[in-house]
């Protein structure tokens, strides 16, 4: 699913798609994690899940700063990267990966374009950079682990 979040040109919006885009990643790993039999593959998704509900937090605290609102659960495309995984439990383990992975790229795609905007401040900068980096690892773990199936 390709997605335009990180070309926003107000801050409010973009902080408010990130955080959509991390809430949606919360509830694909929810689903997987539900439907993998293998603990070894749903430990690390278990990790990936509270680190994608940390960036919602840190990103709704610089929102609360901002004047804005964040959102509080997933939007449209929340559906979509759940329904990838659901879709993919008929399929199996590899499907259900190969889903978590494209919902990767489309968080990394995002943070990647976030973190090259030169008007956000410092500090803003530096937590999309973690962010990236989280997301970067979650990303490469599942290209390992599908390598491995």
């Amino acid at each position: 699913m390709a997605t335009s979040i990180g070309t926003e040109s107000d801050p409010l919006a973009l902080l408010t798609h990130l955080i959509e885009l991390d809430l949606d990643a919360v509830e694909a790993y929810e689903a997987a994690i539900q439907r993998l039999d293998d603990p070894q593959a749903r430990e690390p998704l278990e990790e990936f899940k509270a680190e994608h509900i940390r960036h919602v937090d840190e990103l709704s605290q610089v929102v609360h700063r901002l004047g804005g609102v964040p959102p509080q659960s997933a939007d449209l495309h929340g559906l979509l990267a759940k329904g990838k995984v659901l879709i993919a439990n008929l399929a199996g383990e590899r499907a259900i990966l190969s889903a978590l992975r494209s919902n990767e790229e489309d968080t990394v795609q995002a943070y990647e374009r976030a973190v090259g905007r030169p008007e956000l401040d410092l500090a803003l900068h530096e937590l999309l950079a973690r962010n990236l980096e989280d997301d970067h690892r979650h990303r490469a773990w599942l290209q390992a682990k599908l390598r491995t199936l």
